[in-house]
């Protein structure tokens, strides 16, 4: 079989059923990251399957709910039996191609828009013009405020002048002329300090002290953005851009301190945000996504999502979303797969998500506790029309 070939539902990446409430509903994924360029060999491979450093000595990260993912669900896009042997799949994906497999993968996901943070190493990635082609839909940016404030910083500012320099530089970054278009802002602050920071404004006096600090550091050393007052500053000119802004909660890899990625410690920077309504974004969340559903439900400018978890819990995937939507409301909530590198990701991030969310509401309506219509319409308010209320400038 080609890659790529037939539907979902032929390909048997989804369960046809009586009731298929996001059958043929193209998906608004709100945050992403793009696919490697290149051929990927095993142990390259297997180092994308984790948010770690990679499989442990003697060890494979196919063991893993998200490996037996890959071999279950994406082998037949690469015209593989289902639950092919782990070397078979690399075999195989060598042999079509890093494009072929992008192309097959990213396109049986079923998305209809990529939000696409390319912040993120990105040296090894298909550029977001070539991202758009493969996928075959339109991308959208996520401007990084961080990785903004480090270029700043290389390419030459005193620190009474920085302050100033990366305000106006995330303003030229989120003008609305430019393409790819600029959708929202995005901050590590919980990778690069902990969420619980102060989340007032600094001073222009407060910005300039802590920036004379790391440009020297910096310019010594590389040393990342990891002054709280900096950061805090970068927050603060992405806020005043009016965009969405992101925020990374929750799941991520070694670098975060992860009980400072609580979601619930940014409800003090909520109250300072609601009177301007520019909406927060809360990524990722899990395993803090009943927090961070209690701030969706408390604060009106919080959204929500349970992206990068799904694909790695496999067929808790379903437990997890229940758990979000216990408090969340059906507007707040949003998809997105948070995939990075592997084209793979998307695939598994889209059909995980369809399945738990298509199964939690076929069984609301089997116990009477929702209509089919209105099923079908919060189905579609997760999927899709959150994500287009909500981003004033999704591509089409």
């Amino acid at each position: 079989m080609a890659p790529g070939g037939g539907s979902l539902v032929s390909l048997g990446l989804v369960p046809a059923g009586p009731v298929s409430f996001l059958d043929g509903v193209p998906l608004v994924d709100h945050h992403c990251h793009s696919v490697v360029a290149d051929d990927l060999d095993r142990s390259g491979f297997e180092s994308l399957l984790t948010e770690g450093s990679g499989p442990a000595p003697g060890t494979s990260a196919f063991d893993s709910r998200l490996g037996f993912s890959v071999r279950r669900w994406c082998s037949p896009v690469l015209g593989l039996p289902p639950h092919a042997p782990a070397q078979d799949y690399v075999d195989r994906r060598a042999e079509l191609g890093a494009g072929s497999v992008s192309r097959a993968m990213l396109r049986a996901a079923g998305s209809g828009t990529l939000l696409v943070d390319h912040g993120f190493a990105a040296g090894g990635l298909l550029g977001l013009d070539d991202l758009a082609e493969t996928a075959g839909i339109p991308v959208g940016e996520v401007v990084r405020l961080e990785a903004v404030a480090e270029e700043i910083a290389d390419a030459g500012v005193d620190a009474a002048g920085f302050g100033e320099a990366l305000r106006a530089e995330v303003v030229r970054r989120t003008a609305p002329g430019l393409r790819p278009l600029p959708v929202a802002c995005k901050t590590v602050l919980a990778y690069r300090a902990g969420l619980d920071v102060d989340p007032h404004r600094p001073e222009a006096a407060e910005v300039a002290t802590a920036a004379d600090g790391w440009l020297t550091r910096r310019s010594r050393e590389g040393e990342p953005l990891r002054d709280p007052v900096l950061l805090r500053h970068g927050v603060w000119a992405g806020l005043d851009t009016g965009l969405p802004l992101q925020l990374h909660t929750g799941f991520g890899d070694s670098d975060e301190d992860l009980h400072r990625s609580d979601p619930a410690l940014l409800a003090g920077l909520a109250r300072l945000v609601e009177p301007l309504g520019v909406p927060l974004m809360l990524l990722h969340t899990y395993p803090f996504h009943r927090q961070a559903a209690w701030m969706a439900q408390v604060f009106s400018c919080v959204y929500v999502d349970v992206s990068l978890a799904v694909p790695h819990v496999g067929s808790r995937a379903p437990d997890v979303i229940a758990e979000m939507l216990e408090l969340a409301p059906f507007a707040k909530m949003l998809y997105a797969s948070d995939a990075y590198g592997l084209p793979e990701l998307h695939l598994l991030g889209a059909l995980r998500f369809r399945a738990a969310l298509g199964g939690l509401l076929e069984q609301a309506c089997a116990n009477d506790e929702i209509s089919p219509a209105d099923a079908e319409r919060v189905a579609i308010m997760i999927a899709r029309d959150n994500a287009l209320r909500i981003y004033p400038r999704i591509p089409a």
